[in-house]
């Protein structure tokens, strides 16, 4: 299994609590605090990738190769 690593954005929540969203993945979640919120996404983001890898077995006949780029150096701030 790899690491991997993702940017994320947390805000307080209107109604208390915390939101979070993962800038690279359609994948967002909350908690009550900052950690909690972090552990929740964690595991929303496992899951997702859990998902998609399935579905890649499922569907893939090609090829498989790594793409690396460059990322713009404002998200990586």
């Amino acid at each position: 299994m790899a690491t991997l690593k993702f940017t994320a954005v947390l805000e307080g929540a209107e109604e208390g609590g915390f939101v979070i969203k993962c800038l690279e993945l359609p994948v967002a979640t909350q908690g009550e605090t900052k950690g909690g919120a972090l552990a929740n996404l964690k595991e929303a983001i496992e899951g997702y990738l859990e998902v998609k890898a399935a579905r890649f077995r499922e569907h893939s006949k090609g090829e498989r190769v790594e793409v690396i780029v460059e990322a713009p150096s404002a998200l990586m701030a």
